[in-house]
């Protein structure tokens, strides 16, 4: 599994991405759409990431 920090930093690269393909190219651009949907994959594995972190038991 990917490292938290590692993914923390992906998180922030793509999301500045996104920001700077938005400025250039406005919302609907077909890059925006294609980023949004990399920053959205990485949203989704870091929240998997911290729901299987919390229901381990910690015994």
């Amino acid at each position: 599994m990917i490292r938290e920090d590692i993914l923390r930093q992906q998180l922030e690269k793509a999301r500045q991405k996104l920001y700077a393909l938005q400025a250039k190219h406005g919302f609907g651009h077909a890059s925006v759409l294609r980023q949004s949907a990399i920053l959205d994959n990485l949203i989704n594995q870091y929240n998997r990431h911290f729901y299987i972190k919390e229901k381990k038991p910690t015994a």
